[in-house]
């Protein structure tokens, strides 16, 4: 090896470097290639250094031929090569049971606050809790996808994150992003003709984290092109964990094939929380305020809502900002009139029951309920079945296959699509918006005078 000492294996290399690219897609040597080092010889071998475990095995099993060649033709021929991550080969680091995948990155902007331990566990989460932990102890080895579904504000980010955390930790690679940004990112490869860098960042992970999977609804590219990554980190094992506001069957938009493969693993959903649950996050959420909230205003906020955490919080940071307005230690009369407006809000909530919208809904169409919640298909009919599932749908907790069995037990699935095109129609239609005006006036008075 003559040349080994009149160059450095960093010079070496970087020629090498140079032949390689000439060989490889652009993409394929920013991904692969571009934060490589010449490192030098061991045992007769010459050693690149790799940022990590999972490029290096990319490099072994596909590139390996083709790096010997390169370093062969400026050392001697038939040369050996090997891999080392932070300083370890790749077999030191299998030998020391790493995973086969980048050790702790994240490739997400995650909230640093949704973690397990912050995570309140109550009757409408437990299960979900429970196989989110599983999966991020042991990724690809339980739970193969798990789909997490449930309303808006109910704890499924929290969970997704806590996953990503904890994965993390335990040195995977993961992806933690929303079915929006995926989308964005799609589009964006396909227009700078980048896909396959696009592919080789969502395929060659250990973990893939989505958000709000609903939004590739009709999205037919975005579907293909998510169900083939889907199937490549399936069929290597690994792990894929999805959100959604309904579960894959109220998905009709979504290919058949697609749907099928998010119910291979585990579906859980969550619930609102009950009285207690809520009442245990006002408790953590003050602690972590650091915010002086004396028990009986707690019980109280948490008494006043039972919708979503989210809104839960806000009216726990609505008390204590209007209490240090006033310079004074909250008390339950300045809860209540911190809470003045908000109460009104949850009191309609409660007022505002399924029957009252479909009577409402029925009233204002001039028929009677047997008709709206039978079988009939004429046109009307079908328009304020529609509306009125839509209102259910805004106005309620109530989940997609509840709000069907309101409706003359018709399934979810009916429910979404109806919402769907109801979303679309009333941006479009004057008629339907004074419609939705009007029904929504005349559910007031019912909650004044209850």
């Amino acid at each position: 090896m003559e040349t080994t000492k009149n160059r450095s294996a960093q010079e070496i290399w970087d020629i090498a470097l140079g032949e390689l690219q000439v060989q490889v897609s652009k993409p394929n040597y920013r991904t692969w290639f571009s934060k490589t080092t010449g490192l030098g010889y061991q045992n007769g071998q010459f050693v690149i250094g790799v940022p990590n475990t999972f490029a290096a095995e990319y490099l072994e099993k596909n590139q390996r031929s083709l790096i010997e060649k390169a370093v062969g033709a400026l050392t001697c021929p038939g040369v050996q090569i090997a891999f080392q991550v932070n300083g370890k080969s790749l077999h030191q680091e299998t030998r020391a049971g790493a995973p086969n995948t980048p050790a702790g990155t994240v490739s997400s902007h995650m909230n640093p606050n949704y973690v397990f331990d912050t995570f309140i566990e109550g009757n409408g989460n437990r299960l979900a809790r429970a196989a989110a932990l599983s999966v991020a102890q042991n990724p690809g080895c339980t739970y193969n996808p798990l789909f997490i579904y449930g309303g808006a504000g109910l704890g499924k980010t929290h969970l997704l994150h806590a996953i990503g955390h904890a994965a993390a930790a335990n040195h995977n690679n993961v992806i933690c992003t929303s079915a929006e940004q995926f989308t964005n990112e799609f589009i964006i490869a396909l227009r700078e003709k980048n896909t396959e860098e696009f592919r080789n960042k969502y395929r060659n992970i250990g973990m893939l984290l989505i958000d709000d999977i609903q939004f590739i609804s009709g999205k037919e590219q975005t579907e293909e092109s998510f169900f083939h990554t889907f199937n490549e980190l399936h069929n290597n094992n690994r792990q894929i964990v999805i959100t959604s506001d309904c579960p894959p069957k109220s998905m009709p938009l979504v290919e058949e094939r697609l749907r099928s493969r998010f119910e291979w693993g585990l579906l859980v959903d969550i619930q609102p929380p009950d009285y207690e649950t809520r009442l245990a996050i006002l408790r953590s959420k003050a602690r972590n305020t650091a915010a002086e909230v004396p028990p009986d205003v707690l019980e109280l906020i948490a008494r006043r809502n039972t919708g979503n955490i989210r809104t839960l919080e806000g009216s726990l940071n609505r008390v204590v900002a209007f209490a240090k307005l006033l310079h004074v230690i909250p008390t339950a009369d300045i809860a209540t009139q911190a809470l003045e407006d908000v109460g009104k809000k949850e009191y309609t909530a409660d007022v505002i029951t399924p029957a009252t919208i479909i009577k409402a809904v029925a009233a204002s169409f001039q028929m009677t309920l047997e008709d709206l919640m039978g079988r009939k298909r004429d046109k009307d009919t079908i328009l304020a079945r529609r509306l009125a599932m839509y209102l259910l749908r805004k106005e309620t907790n109530y989940s997609l296959a509840q709000i069907g069995r309101e409706l003359g037990n018709r399934d979810a699935a009916a429910v979404t699509t109806a919402c769907q095109k109801m979303t679309v129609d009333i941006d479009k239609s004057p008629f339907l918006t004074r419609k939705l005006r009007d029904i929504r006036q005349n559910l007031q008075p019912a909650t004044a005078n209850p």
